[in-house]
């Protein structure tokens, strides 16, 4: 069997041991009762919030009632909601085709933000995006939740699309995610965790982006947090849902 690349990264200081504690907690969350009969009802919510915190995390910010009303236009935004309600879709292709799958959801973010003949091209990083596809492509080997915050980092730090490539990221993620089994209904609202913890996952970008082991660490440790705050939202969400009948 070929051995995972990424494996020396659960070696690192505390990083096994917060992506365990993460795993638990999106565990007991999954458990909450709202999911028995209102699964999709939860999902729907956080699809909805997991696309409003990662436009803020581009800097376009609005209220989630704004954006649940309808009346927010901005392209960002609308991007963001383009890219939240079309990852269940591309689950299976992106094991398959990676490349593929990122150029359509840069298509999907950055429609009316950047010139159309941007969409879906590369900027930058091309030999780095090639290793990453290499690594995502029939990859099941690497844990889901490490692998994913290498997906995250790699494509947060190396920016190869314009406009909202953080959207782009975060959707890579999302995708690593369900697809690997991690959060098979994509009830995690991750987007939420960062959005939490925001100077920390900026922080925390720029040292992955060092490559030195305390900044891969630094990187590890905020995603395993930001994975918590966001099955913590599961429980908020559920609890919301079910509360009109328990009234």
């Amino acid at each position: 069997m070929t051995p995972d690349p990424l494996a020396p990264l659960l070696a690192l200081a505390d990083v096994e041991a917060a992506f365990t504690a993460a795993r638990e907690r999106v565990d007991a969350a999954l458990r909450h009762r709202a999911l028995r009969r209102n699964g999709g009802q939860v999902a729907a919510e956080i699809s909805l919030r997991a696309a409003v915190a990662s436009a803020a995390l581009e800097d376009h910010r609005y209220g989630l009632d704004e954006v649940r009303a309808g009346t927010v236009t901005d392209p960002v935004v609308q991007g963001a909601l383009r890219v939240a309600e079309a990852v269940g879709g591309l689950v299976d292709l992106w094991p398959r085709a990676p490349r593929q799958v990122l150029a359509r959801l840069h298509v999907l973010a950055a429609r009316g933000v950047v010139p159309e003949a941007a969409l879906g091209r590369l900027e930058s990083g091309a030999e780095r995006i090639d290793a990453l596809a290499g690594l995502v492509a029939g990859n099941d080997r690497t844990p889901p939740l490490l692998l994913a915050a290498v997906v995250h980092a790699e494509l947060l730090t190396l920016k190869p699309f314009a406009g909202p490539a953080g959207v782009v990221a975060r959707a890579a993620a999302r995708l690593t995610l369900i697809g690997r089994g991690f959060d098979t209904r994509g009830l995690v609202d991750v987007e939420a965790g960062h959005l939490a913890r925001e100077p920390e996952y900026v922080g925390a970008a720029g040292a992955y982006a060092t490559g030195t082991p305390d900044g891969l660490r630094s990187w590890l440790r905020h995603y395993a947090a930001a994975v918590s705050v966001g099955a913590d939202e599961i429980a908020e969400v559920g609890d919301a849902v079910l509360s009109p009948s328990a009234t």
